[in-house]
């Protein structure tokens, strides 16, 4: 079977909801990452064969293929087709998995992985409440219900179900935040986003700006003022000082095989090790990265102690520490320039976001091998093996 590499990852800094990013429509969002690939990289960009773009909320401004909308607004080719796919908060880490799976058959040469997601402009359930409140149904149909009555799936319920399983405190999640936005703010202050980081052009009331940092960071963040954050449900253990933030962004990563590396004079800066997805309790939801990584590493032929580093996504404190302590691993390796609860959890676009800060890390600290895991709605969760090259 051939091998997929990673060429290069980028990212937009996140924007808070009805921050700095809510000017900026999704499709030009996702332009800005797309022409930072073919401007970072001296290549012809008419030789990528496709971009697969993972976006959640694919409706109103990210309806219509949100993906093509985004090449046909972008500096590459009208030549190049999307598809624009949705695994939940897994998105783009799909659509990453797809591109390496067209590369590794022998199918494509060159594909963009790509994510996309407003969140201020398309708020997160947004698809679901106009269909219904229209009369037009919901996703809940009889054979479901009926495989699940009086189930309501939700990723809040499933958060506290995961903190009651596993044993966790208010205060362990609240220590996890904390920990996520002192690395944050480190990661920033020494530029350890700088080389993944695209800007994009905003209008602000002082004129125009360019957003490069992450809008998300509590740079004054301690123990006391996450503690003081209400919480969700009463007698529960989340809050939203402990969950993921909700944000814009939009992120690229380059997957090519090695002719194409050849043919364009490309170096890889990653190989992609082993791809895995899998599927559990869609309940508890959020619990089944735990599981993917068992059977990704059983299928890699590795052993936790082999990953150098490790990027668990935030979307509750409770999943990865419930991560750490099911796979046994080091938690200095953990999400080392923060996580979502920090930098924001853009949804479709969290997947190639986080590729880009993994493989930026790795190559920082000098580390082989890296690992990427995120949990999905419908008890579904991701995870990918790649070696640092070079």
């Amino acid at each position: 079977m051939a091998e997929a590499y990673i060429v290069d990852a980028v990212r937009t800094a996140g924007g808070r909801r009805g921050g700095r990013l809510a000017g900026v429509h999704p499709v030009d969002l996702g332009a800005a990452t797309l022409d930072a690939i073919a401007d970072r990289n001296d290549f012809d960009a008419s030789a990528i064969e496709d971009v697969i773009t993972g976006c959640v909320m694919q409706g109103g401004e990210q309806s219509g293929d949100v993906g093509r909308n985004a090449v046909l607004a972008s500096k590459l080719p009208d030549s190049i087709p999307s598809v624009s796919i949705d695994r939940q908060c897994g998105s783009s880490q799909q659509a990453i998995q797809f591109a390496a799976q067209g590369v590794m058959s022998g199918t494509q040469d060159m594909v963009l992985a790509h994510g996309i997601e407003s969140m201020s402009r398309v708020p997160m359930g947004s698809t679901f409440k106009l269909f219904k409140d229209a009369g037009l149904g919901t996703n809940m149909s009889e054979r479901l219900q009926a495989a699940y009555p009086g189930i309501q799936f939700s990723q809040f319920m499933g958060a506290e179900m995961l903190v009651k399983k596993h044993g966790f405190t208010r205060q362990d999640l609240d220590e996890f935040a904390l920990e996520s936005h002192q690395k944050a703010i480190k990661a920033v202050e020494s530029g350890a986003f700088d080389k993944e980081i695209v800007s994009v052009e905003i209008e602000t009331a002082e004129g125009k700006e360019q957003h490069k940092v992450d809008e998300g960071i509590r740079f004054d963040a301690t123990m006391e003022s996450i503690g003081a954050v209400k919480l969700l449900q009463e007698g529960g253990a989340i809050t939203a000082a402990n969950a993921s933030q909700i944000c814009d962004g939009s992120s690229a990563v380059l997957v090519c095989s090695e002719q194409a590396l050849k043919d364009h004079g490309l170096t890889p800066r990653a190989r992609i090790v082993n791809l895995t997805v899998t599927a559990g309790d869609p309940v508890i939801m959020l619990e089944e990265p735990l599981f993917a990584t068992d059977r990704a590493l059983q299928r890699a032929g590795m052993k936790i102690g082999d990953i150098d580093l490790y990027e668990v996504n935030e979307a509750f404190a409770p999943v990865p520490l419930a991560w750490l302590k099911h796979v046994g691993a080091d938690r200095d390796k953990i999400n080392v320039n923060g996580g979502a609860i920090a930098l924001g959890h853009p949804l479709g676009a969290s997947g190639t976001k986080l590729m880009a800060t993994l493989l930026n890390a790795m190559e920082a600290r000098g580390s082989k091998y890296g690992l990427q895991t995120m949990c999905e709605g419908g008890g579904q969760a991701n995870v990918t093996i790649i070696e640092r090259l070079g």
